[in-house]
């Protein structure tokens, strides 16, 4: 594992300006805890876009007990927890960071640019909608994929958008290609 790349979630909001400290923690944390449900730590982690695949090392600390129990709330630790590894993922394979949270009814949940551009105009930006699964394998992180790019597809926005989802127990993020609104 030691010549893979990493998967960082620490410090997201230092590199992701629509992000906050004690957000981007929180998205961390919670990630660790999915990960640490199935996983000790370091885990080699597969990202998949198109048809390309990124294999990145994602080291965490193991939560203790206060932790776990901040997070017991399996549906609401995952979907948190897939924020931080989603855009930890799309910044490792597309070079894009959070530059805002998006809007009820867009179809997305973020609003995502290429690092170091302009952020305060979001019409260069894209829509990021993000899902996580805490078990499944291979194939259900796809279809899950296949239903978040649809949804993704008829929301209210003319930007364009990409899909993640994010699977703890298999160890993959799966990433789709840029969408238009039909």
């Amino acid at each position: 594992m030691s010549d893979l790349q990493h998967l960082i979630l620490a410090r997201l909001y230092e590199r992701h300006p629509g992000l906050t400290q004690p957000l981007a923690d929180s998205f961390a944390e919670a990630a660790y805890v999915c990960w640490a449900r199935h996983h000790q730590p370091p885990v080699t982690v597969s990202l998949r876009r198109d048809n390309t695949e990124e294999r990145r090392v994602a080291d965490f600390p193991v939560p203790d007990e206060r932790t776990r129990r901040a997070h017991a709330n399996e549906t609401d630790a995952t979907e948190i927890g897939a924020y931080g590894v989603s855009l930890a993922a799309v910044e490792a394979v597309a070079g894009l960071v959070a530059v805002g949270r998006a809007e009820t009814l867009t179809g997305a949940d973020w609003y995502v640019s290429p690092s170091g551009g302009d952020i305060a105009d979001l019409e260069d930006s894209i829509r990021l909608e993000v899902s996580g699964t805490d078990a499944g394998g291979s194939a259900d992180i796809h279809q899950r994929l296949r239903e978040k790019v649809a949804q993704a597809a008829r929301g209210d926005s003319n930007l364009p958008a990409i899909a993640a989802v994010v699977g703890f127990k298999a160890l993959e993020v799966a990433i789709s290609s840029p969408v238009v609104r039909r």
